[in-house]
Formats: structure tokens, C-alpha cells, sequence
């Protein structure tokens, strides 16, 4: 070829050839379109279950919903006998036992995660690891049962008094030292959500590109520097997203808290006061419903948790889609 025709070709970009269809007069083949209607058919069958059962349990609390209305959800008397009902106690037990949990996990989560995915040898990366994740796969009644027998007497015999003379100055701290209560019900919800933590988190990191831990290992970072400047900033985006995925699950855990958090009914401040929780009351109490008004606001019990959870996973998306718009964010593994 000519120096001339190379020159002509030069510049020039040779149009996209389209795949040919099996028909013509069709821009897809049949087995694309029923790949595609199959697909959106699963995805519509899960937006639709959730809202039958939404539905369903809106229909299931009308009683309720026409007894009390709103106060039902302010309202801070359970009392079956006079067929009163408030859900607040059972809010704020929900509530703060998930939070506390939280913030008992995530710090132990990070330190395990950042363990496995940075600095762990090979030889103890993977039984580790793997034992990590088999904690998940660990059945609640099972944690229940070793909250009755160890957690419980271990907290009031060793880990309560001591708390209540040293810091029993503090409304967190007063009252009699029992085992059961809030407290133990957040360390065994921080326990079964640490597993799911960790692992997300530990292959959010890993999925981190190993040039920016180069990168900053050049500059002269320290290991725990790079972790800090290099991976989490890459990685936050699914660390909250494995946060949120724990406190979904300790939201409407419901065996192991209903076997050590003492189930009753009432809001302290003290964590070694019993409490309760949306589940765990409707686990209670749900076979013993005798009269329509009193099952109507056990099942508006299960619709607040149902509110709560779609509400807080809404909030997390939110907060997701928020921290990977952030500067040095946008860059996956």
C-alpha cells in the first residue's frame, strides 16, 4: 500500500458491526427475550412478596390500627388483661440493643478484618477466616443457650459488680446486678453480627488494588498508614454496607435475645435492667393471643419492625450511595 493510501486510512475508525439477529426484523434473538422476561419475572416476584406481605400484615393489624392509632406507637403500657397496648418499651428495647451491639462490633470487626485482609501470613489467613465465618453459620438458639449458661452468670457475677461500684454514678450503671438484661442482649447480638462484619468487610479490602498499597508503601507509609490513607478510602463504601447488613440482622434477631434480655417491658437507662424486643415479644407472646384485638396488635408489632427495617435499609443505601460519591472513593476493586 502507498504511503498515500496509509495516510487516507489514518484517523479513520471502522464502524461497529451489530450482531446479527437469528430472525430477521428482530433486534434481539428469542432466547435473549425469554432470558430477559424470565429474569424480570424474579425480580418483580421479590418486589411483589414484599409488598403481599406488607399488605397482609397491614390487614392483620387493623384492629389495632383502629383501636389506638398512634398512640400504639407512643403509648408504654402492655397490658393483655386490660387490652392495652404500646409498643414504645418494645421500640426502644429494639432500638438501643441493636445500636449497643453495633457499637460493640464494628471496632472488633475492623481489627479482624483488617487482620485477615492485611496482615495475616497465609498459613492462619484462611483457617482463621474460615473459622471466622463459621460463627455466622452458628444456629441463635445455640448462642441463646451459651448466653443462659455462661454469658449471663459470667456478667453478673464478674463483669456487673465491678461496674456498678466503679461507674455506679451513671444511670447506665445502677440497679441490681442480674446477668439478664439490655447488656447481655447486645453482647450476644454483637457476637452472632461480628462474623458477617468481619467477612464482608475483610473482602471489601481485599478487593483493594494492591498498586495503592504499593503506592503508599513507597511513600514511605507505615503499614497501618496505608491501611488508613490507602485501603479504607477505597473500601468505606462496603464497610458501611457490611455495618448496615449487621444491624439488619440484629434488628430482627429474635431466639438468643428473647433468652437472655429478661423480657420485660419497660424503658430504663440502667443496661442492667431486663428489657425487651419487637421479636422477641411476638415470639412470646403470639401463641398465648387469646382475643382478636390482642393478636391485631401483636401482628402491628411485626409491621413496626417491618417499617423499622425497610426504613433503616433505605437510610443505608442513602448513606452508601453518599460515601462513594466521596473523593477517593470512586475507584473499585
Amino acid at each position: 500500500m502507498n504511503p498515500v493510501g496509509v495516510e487516507r486510512m489514518e484517523g479513520v475508525v471502522p464502524a461497529r458491526r451489530s450482531a446479527r439477529p437469528l430472525w430477521p426484523g428482530h433486534d434481539v434473538n428469542l432466547g435473549d427475550r425469554i432470558f430477559r422476561l424470565v429474569t424480570a419475572t424474579f425480580a418483580a416476584g421479590a418486589i411483589l412478596t414484599l409488598a403481599a406481605m406488607a399488605l397482609q400484615m397491614t390487614r392483620a393489624s387493623a384492629l389495632s390500627l383502629h383501636q389506638f392509632g398512634f398512640s400504639f406507637i407512643v403509648g408504654t403500657q402492655w397490658d393483655p388483661v386490660r387490652e392495652l397496648y404500646g409498643a414504645l418499651p418494645f421500640i426502644y428495647g429494639t432500638l438501643v440493643s441493636s445500636l449497643l451491639a453495633l457499637l460493640i462490633a464494628v471496632p472488633i470487626s475492623l481489627g479482624v478484618a483488617v487482620y485477615l485482609a492485611e496482615l495475616a501470613p497465609g498459613w492462619v489467613r484462611k483457617p482463621l477466616g474460615f473459622t471466622v465465618e463459621l460463627l455466622a453459620a452458628i444456629p441463635s438458639v445455640v448462642y441463646g443457650l451459651w448466653g443462659i449458661f455462661v454469658l449471663a452468670p459470667w456478667l453478673r457475677e464478674t463483669v456487673q459488680p465491678p461496674l456498678a461500684s466503679a461507674f455506679g454514678f451513671l444511670p447506665l450503671f445502677t440497679g441490681t446486678p442480674r446477668g439478664f438484661g439490655m447488656l447481655a442482649g447486645a453482647l450476644i447480638l454483637a457476637i452472632m453480627i461480628l462474623p458477617t462484619i468481619a467477612s464482608v468487610s475483610r473482602d471489601v479490602m481485599r478487593a483493594v488494588p494492591l498498586i495503592y498499597r504499593e503506592g503508599a508503601l513507597a511513600l514511605g507509609a507505615t503499614r497501618w498508614e496505608t491501611v488508613w490513607s490507602a485501603v479504607f478510602p477505597l473500601a468505606r463504601s462496603g464497610i458501611v454496607g457490611a455495618t448496615i447488613l449487621g444491624l439488619g440482622r440484629a434488628l430482627g434477631e429474635t431466639m438468643a435475645v428473647t433468652m437472655v434480655i429478661g423480657n420485660r417491658g419497660e424503658i430504663s437507662a440502667s443496661l442492667f435492667e431486663p428489657s425487651a424486643t419487637m421479636a422477641s415479644v411476638i415470639a412470646n407472646e403470639y401463641t398465648e393471643a387469646a382475643s382478636d384485638l390482642y393478636l391485631s396488635a401483636l401482628s402491628e408489632l411485626g409491621l413496626l419492625l417491618f417499617a423499622v427495617t425497610v426504613l433503616l435499609n433505605i437510610i443505608a443505601r442513602l448513606l452508601v450511595w453518599r460515601v462513594s460519591r466521596m473523593p477517593g472513593a470512586k475507584v473499585r476493586g
